[in-house]
């Protein structure tokens, strides 16, 4: 054992010891502070869970070992700016988890002074981030300014119900403020988001890995996924998809084609409610041939009815190739016969202009006649003459 690991373990071990699971007299003995075990590390804690703040001045006056902060199922309608007071106050914090406190309103410098936080956690909150929403402007752009470690972001079920194209719109500002260059992990599951009005709202995360979008109402992919480079893992599990439109399975392809990927793709379509029909024959042929890793895909269900699923490799697909061969050939007979029609269009389009102007062009004729005309007389003149004088 290394002199250093040695040292390591005595001073965790004098903390342990140390702590009683008192934060000190500002908490009243509402929170638990030491250190115990979270994400499988003996990490030093404050948990102050369920415990009726309506503020967080006690944030102020943490421990300065801190290294997660549990500060859930509390009432904090809004967060007033730095929260962690003094620059630098608490160097070892890398975890803030502020779950569930009926959160409304974030400010800009919330989030000041804490640069070394890696993971934020503000699920099942009710945040309004819109510009729209009413008479008040609770749009911050750089509420997320600070977090320049930022590698995981949790937002599930974390905004107030409304119009999710606007939600994306309001989102990517935030993303371009925020500066989060080495954000690799995104949660926004259970948002209610049916589309995205600014396909590019991700497109300001250059180091993003994982995206979640599980839980919403998405129906197709309609969101730029070619400017997320390091994209690795993409959930789509439990939304509305009926199939899958060819240009996202092109633009999947292509993500998973570009260069300089060192991960395959990995994706989740499970729980979708995929029609048991011919539209997601697509689908199913891509399923067979594609590298992309998708995952469940053997057990990926269909409904034919209401309460009735099928899994989708077990559908017979020959008539699909017979319909599409069949309309294939259909469009071709089509598009004989549609020019067809136009030549005869066409064709009547020019007699019928011929015989509106024939009047016209039998007036332009004739002078061309009666100038030759007038041109051999005049000659036969001229002959005439010379005899006459000869």
């Amino acid at each position: 054992m290394s002199l250093n690991h040695l040292i390591k373990i005595i001073v965790l071990f004098k903390i342990v010891t140390m702590s009683d699971g008192s934060c000190g007299v500002a908490f009243k003995g509402k929170c638990w502070c030491g250190v115990t075990e979270y994400d499988r590390m003996q990490q030093y804690v404050v948990n102050c869970t369920n415990q009726g703040f309506s503020n967080t001045s006690v944030l102020e006056h943490m421990p300065k070992d801190v290294e997660v902060l549990i500060f859930t199922g509390n009432f904090l309608s809004k967060l007033t700016w730095n929260i962690f007071g003094r620059i630098n106050e608490y160097p070892k914090l890398k975890i803030i988890d502020m779950s569930n406190n009926h959160i409304r309103e974030i400010r800009g410098k919330t989030y000041h002074h804490v640069q070394q936080v890696e993971r934020l956690i503000l699920n099942h909150n009710n945040l309004s981030i819109s510009s729209n929403e009413d008479e008040v402007n609770h749009l911050h752009p750089r509420i997320f300014s600070n977090f320049i470690n930022l590698r995981a972001l949790h937002l599930t079920n974390a905004f107030s119900d409304y119009s999710s194209p606007e939600l994306s719109q309001d989102l990517h500002a935030i993303f371009v403020k925020s500066n989060l260059t080495n954000l690799q992990k995104l949660h926004l599951e259970q948002n209610e988001i049916s589309r995205f009005k600014d396909r590019n709202v991700f497109c300001d995360l250059p180091q993003l890995e994982d995206l979640h979008l599980g839980d919403n109402n998405l129906r197709e992919l309609n969101f730029n996924v070619m400017c997320l480079h390091h994209l690795r893992f993409l959930d789509l599990e439990r939304n509305r998809f009926e199939y899958v439109k060819k240009r996202d399975i092109e633009a999947l392809e292509m993500l998973e084609a570009s260069s300089g990927r060192t991960e395959r793709l990995i994706l989740d379509f499970s729980m979708n409610p995929f029609a048991c029909d011919c539209t997601i024959f697509d689908l199913v042929n891509w399923l067979h041939s594609t590298n992309i890793t998708v995952r469940y895909k053997e057990r990926l269900m269909c409904n034919r009815i209401e309460d009735h699923a099928e899994r989708i490799n077990s559908l017979d697909f020959k008539k699909c190739s017979v319909k599409l061969q069949n309309t294939s050939g259909g469009h071709q007979v089509f598009l004989v016969f549609f020019l067809v029609v136009l030549i005869f269009v066409l064709v009547g389009l020019i007699g019928a202009i011929l015989y509106v102007s024939k009047d016209r062009i039998k007036y332009l004729v004739p002078p061309v006649v009666s100038s030759r005309k007038v041109h051999y007389t005049s000659i036969q003149d001229d002959e005439v003459a010379q005899e006459v004088h000869v």
